[in-house]
């Protein structure tokens, strides 16, 4: 049996990995891992760690047991300045990868400030080329996730900050324009959205903040809650803390779970916009682990051993 390491991986030159998505490389004939590059080890005010970051890159040669860093992900400014990009998330139509993906403005040391969701595209996930900010339900939304509806067109879910960061949802027909349709999960307060189509349903997986959040729907559209995952601490190394801001992989017929955590963290977290925060609240790692469909609902048990080995996609 493959066993995944624990942690995944770890960033080596910030040690703030989080946010991560993983997508096949179909010119390297390698699975990508990106995800959003916080500055961990830098000392500086409030959550400025957490902006001014770069996209990290791993790639994985042995079907994701082990991944090796490649560096950030070069030519994402399209603005003058030092700026801020979070949460990649990225799909491939039309002989293109599609990434959409949170920009901020500069460097703040709090979380004001304007987001925005940017539409860049690849040929090659390396090069990227800027096609548009969009406008989408307010100036305060970040965390994109995108799928192809059945019927066709697209459905792209994200968090808006602006509406008591409630996750929003908007349709397209090409990636290009988007029309926002409303809110759709308002019970509480989360972010990182990531929808996926499993066992014959519909899954979202949020991040409430307290382990992540599950909902079950049969159309995309209407959406039921069960029991939050990963709420409750691992055995794993690094994995002692809850599950945050995940992006699920379906491959093979199985489904896989990316998340990060602050191992170190006493919980709660709380942020002092006012203070340096030390390296020990910062740093972050990525795991791994598989989701099971019992009875009706997702599950996971983070500590159960699993064979872990992503098929390559043509």
């Amino acid at each position: 049996m493959n066993t995944a390491p624990a942690p995944l991986f770890r960033d080596p030159i910030y040690d703030g990995a989080a946010d991560p998505v993983v997508i096949w490389n179909r010119q390297e004939k390698a699975w990508w891992m990106l995800y959003t590059n916080r500055r961990a080890n830098v000392a500086c005010q409030g959550v400025a760690w957490v902006h001014g970051t770069d996209i990290g890159v791993a790639s994985s040669a042995d079907n994701g047991l082990t991944w090796n860093y490649r560096g950030a992900l070069p030519g994402l400014e399209f603005e003058r300045g030092r700026n801020t990009f979070w949460a990649p998330e990225i799909l491939w139509f039309g002989d293109l990868y599609h990434m959409f993906i949170s920009y901020v403005p500069g460097i703040p040391h709090d979380w004001s400030g304007p987001r925005r969701i940017v539409h860049m595209t690849s040929n090659n996930l390396w090069d990227w080329h800027f096609e548009a900010r969009l406008a989408l339900s307010s100036e305060r939304v970040i965390d994109a996730c995108v799928l192809q509806l059945p019927g066709g067109g697209w459905r792209m879910w994200y968090k808006d900050e602006a509406d008591q960061s409630h996750t929003y949802a908007a349709d397209s027909d090409d990636l290009y324009i988007w029309k926002v349709n409303g809110p759709v999960i308002t019970d509480c307060g989360h972010e990182g959205p990531n929808v996926f189509s499993w066992k014959g349903y519909f899954w979202m997986v949020t991040d409430p903040w307290q382990g992540l959040g599950v909902y079950r729907s049969s159309d995309a559209a209407v959406w039921s809650r069960q029991a939050n995952i990963l709420d409750r601490p691992g055995q794993r190394l690094d994995d002692g803390q809850k599950g945050a801001h995940a992006d699920v992989l379906v491959n093979g017929g199985r489904a896989f779970i990316f998340y990060f955590t602050h191992p170190d963290r006493n919980e709660p977290g709380v942020y002092d916009m006012e203070a340096t925060h030390p390296y020990s609240f910062k740093r972050s790692s990525l795991q791994v682990a598989e989701l099971e469909f019992v009875d009706g609902v997702l599950v996971c048990d983070r500590d159960k051993s699993f064979d872990f080995n992503l098929i390559p996609e043509s």
